[in-house]
């Protein structure tokens, strides 16, 4: 979820261990933030959701980075609009998602995107059997063929958040040219929030102006946007990038533990074995990513 950042080499003893920490620490904080989100789907829907925590996100951001607003007058204009178009998909999408399917579930769902734009790049015929591997732990999750099936529509809404997580990574690439650090997110965001606002007013009405939502939904915005992209700097700045990779496929796991903690939502053997399948699918693809090419905008164009 972080936008391209330099990254020096691997680092030696304590600060790999923090930047583990660190990763691990961003993880988890996407994942409460989902939880926590849940909480206010009944006052304002997952609509609603999205617009406080993406909105909220976007006023800190904009506060902390002060982005170049000329930028949407110039040639990344249209990029960034793309890149604000899909975070705000991601982000709708995937609120709709986890209010149908259990979050372990839902992360190894949308973990799909990701997974195959990482495939792709990596140019490597061979990772497609990884991509199946994990299409197969997902068919495993959500068990179309048995009674306790996931939520089909949940599943739908799961499987376009996917898309637009595979198109963030793609379109980040290309919006963060010409602009440093966290402008292209904090730009993104504020273009996010935009698009969020119709659905989000639709979807959670007055009920958005209550004075315990509104505390949840900032409470969203720091743990699920504001931490994450400051924990992700710091452990770029300390590992490499394939590395780091790897280490963001534990993603799904992490989910499915904060899920089962948090919201009583057990996976059981098959469901174990099947988020296994889909973290194993994740290292495997970022390991040869990292011997591919240094550019993912080679993809992108």
């Amino acid at each position: 979820m972080t936008d391209s950042t330099p990254t020096g080499a691997a680092a030696p003893g304590g600060r790999q261990r923090s930047a583990v920490v660190f990763i691990l620490g961003s993880i988890s904080a996407v994942q409460l933030s989902a939880v926590l989100a849940t909480h206010i789907f009944q006052h304002v829907g997952p609509a609603g959701g999205a617009l406080l925590g993406v909105g909220f996100g976007a006023i800190i951001l904009a506060a902390v980075v002060r982005p170049s607003w000329r930028a949407l007058v110039g040639p990344s204009r249209l990029p960034l609009i793309g890149y604000g178009l899909v975070l705000s998909g991601m982000n709708l999408t995937f609120y709709l998602g986890i209010s149908r399917v259990p979050l372990g579930t839902a992360v190894s769902i949308e973990f799909l995107g990701p997974l195959t734009v990482a495939a792709v790049y990596a140019g490597r015929p061979r990772n497609r059997w990884w991509v199946l591997l994990a299409t197969a732990g997902v068919l495993g999750l959500t068990r179309p063929w048995s009674e306790q099936r996931a939520d089909p529509v949940g599943v739908a809404w799961l499987l376009v958040d996917s898309v637009c997580w595979g198109s963030y990574i793609l379109l980040g690439a290309r919006a963060a040219r010409g602009l440093p650090g966290l402008q292209p997110i904090a730009i993104a965001m504020a273009i996010s929030g935009l698009f969020l606002v119709v659905p989000g007013i639709l979807g959670g009405g007055p009920a958005l102006l209550k004075a315990d939502v509104v505390l949840v939904g900032l409470g969203v915005a720091l743990v699920g946007q504001v931490v994450p992209y400051s924990l992700e700097l710091l452990a770029l700045r300390r590992i490499t990038a394939g590395a780091f990779g790897i280490l963001m496929a534990l993603e799904p796991a992490v989910a499915s533990v904060i899920g089962f903690v948090f919201l009583r939502q057990p996976l059981g053997l098959l469901g174990t074995l099947s988020i296994l399948a889909v973290v194993a699918a994740g290292i495997a693809v970022t390991r040869d990513q990292r011997d591919g090419p240094n550019d993912v905008e080679t993809l992108a164009c």
